[in-house]
């Protein structure tokens, strides 16, 4: 789902890209305000690649729009507002996918997201218009959720990927590498713990080996005992004699050198 959303929004943005080749000055502004309201576009990363839309930025009178469509990249209703005096002013549409893309970077920190940030995060006045907004977002597969409306909080499923911030694959990078360290130790510490294991099994076999040689040779010499060769002894009289064997192979006599002294 969220791949088909992705390849979606891409699809939408393909004719603006052709667009974007030969666009200049206000034909590009234009072309910005077009993409920032046209439903189903989400992503505006390659939008700002073209070299038409990055002249914009060095132009003092265009500047504003070439910052708002990257504010539409990676940025949030929040940083709308508290840029709002330098910036163009949105319509009705353009407001909405903004904010469609503000509870995408909220879902980054929680996937259970309250009514009352949701309400103060988007500036949004009641629950029903809040419920309305993010039931389009659904609609639109910006975001998969479910509105709990007895705890009043949205549970975030996923969502669709917006654009990179500037340093953010870097920062992407460095989490990778910082978990593959992790993964690594872990797995050595894993390995370890199975040889661990494995000597401990080698050592258990061995000693049961022992013991049952050791069983086995005070079995022969209980039956070689001519004591017992013609008594018929019974299993159970055998396995009595071999314990009394073992007994007395594993005691230690502390007495005997003592007496042998004495003699």
């Amino acid at each position: 789902m969220v791949e088909s959303t992705v390849s979606s929004a891409r699809q939408r943005l393909e004719p603006y890209l052709l667009l974007a080749k030969s666009a200049k000055g206000a034909a590009a502004v234009q072309l910005i305000k077009e993409v920032l309201a046209k439903p189903g576009v989400y992503v505006f990363a390659e939008l700002l690649k073209t070299d038409n839309i990055k002249e914009l930025d060095n132009d003092e009178k265009y500047k504003q729009y070439y910052t708002l469509l990257r504010l539409f990249s990676y940025g949030t209703y929040k940083d709308y507002k508290e840029n709002r005096d330098s910036l163009p002013q949105l319509d009705n549409a353009q407001l909405n996918k903004l904010k469609h893309l503000s509870v995408v970077s909220l879902s980054e920190t929680t996937r259970t997201i309250p009514y009352s940030l949701l309400l103060e995060y988007l500036d949004v006045p009641n629950v029903r218009e809040l419920e309305d907004l993010i039931i389009e977002a659904i609609y639109q597969g910006v975001v998969k959720g479910k509105l709990d409306q007895k705890k009043k909080q949205l549970g975030v499923e996923y969502t669709m990927g917006r654009d990179l911030r500037p340093g953010q694959i870097d920062q992407m990078l460095k989490v990778l590498a910082d978990w593959s360290a992790t993964s690594e130790e872990m797995l050595k510490a894993i390995d370890a713990k199975i040889v661990e294991i494995r000597d401990a099994q080698t050592a258990n076999k061995l000693e049961r080996e022992e013991y049952e040689r050791e069983v086995e040779r005070s079995r022969k010499e209980v039956l070689k005992n001519p004591k017992n060769s013609d008594r018929g002894l019974s299993d159970m009289d055998i396995m009595t004699g071999v314990a009394m064997q073992l007994e007395q192979s594993s005691s230690i006599d502390i007495d005997e050198n003592p007496r042998r002294g004495k003699r």
